[in-house]
C-alpha cells in the first residue's frame, strides 16, 4: 500500500492522503474545488468549481499512475441537489466510461465548496 502525494493537487486539510495505492486500485480522498497553488476555493457556481474538483482528481489520478478512464467507482456529494443538471453536464465531458456512481445532497462542503467528488480507479 502506497501514500500518493503530489503537489499538482491541493494538499490535504486533514489528517488524510490525496489516495491510496494497492497493487492494482487507487482510492483518492475527497477532492473540493481548491487551487492547488494557494489552497484557495476556487470563486464560481457549480460548473466551474466541478472542473476544479475533476483537474484535482485527474492530478492525483496521474501521480498514483492512471487516469479518468480507468474509474470504475465515484461518490459525488452536492451542496444543492438543484445543481444536478449542471453538475452531470460537466462530469459527462470527464467520466466518458460511465463509472458506477453515488451522488447525495449533503448540508455542508469543507471550506463552502459547492461540489466534492471521490473516486475508485485501477491502477
Amino acid at each position: 500500500m502506497n501514500i500518493i502525494q503530489t503537489k499538482n493537487a491541493p494538499a490535504a486539510i486533514g489528517p488524510y492522503s490525496q489516495a491510496i495505492v494497492t497493487d492494482s486500485m487507487i482510492y483518492t480522498s475527497g477532492q473540493i474545488p481548491l487551487l492547488p497553488e494557494t489552497g484557495a476555493l476556487l470563486d464560481g457556481g457549480i460548473v466551474e468549481q466541478t472542473e476544479q474538483v475533476i483537474k484535482n482528481l485527474s492530478a492525483v489520478l496521474e501521480a498514483a499512475g492512471s487516469d479518468l478512464t480507468k474509474v470504475v467507482k465515484t461518490t459525488c456529494f452536492l451542496q444543492n441537489m438543484g445543481d444536478f443538471a449542471a453538475f452531470n453536464g460537466v462530469y459527462e465531458k470527464h467520466f466518458t466510461g460511465k463509472p458506477a456512481r453515488s451522488c447525495v445532497e449533503v448540508a455542508k462542503l469543507p471550506k463552502g465548496a459547492l461540489v466534492e467528488i471521490e473516486v475508485i480507479a485501477l491502477r
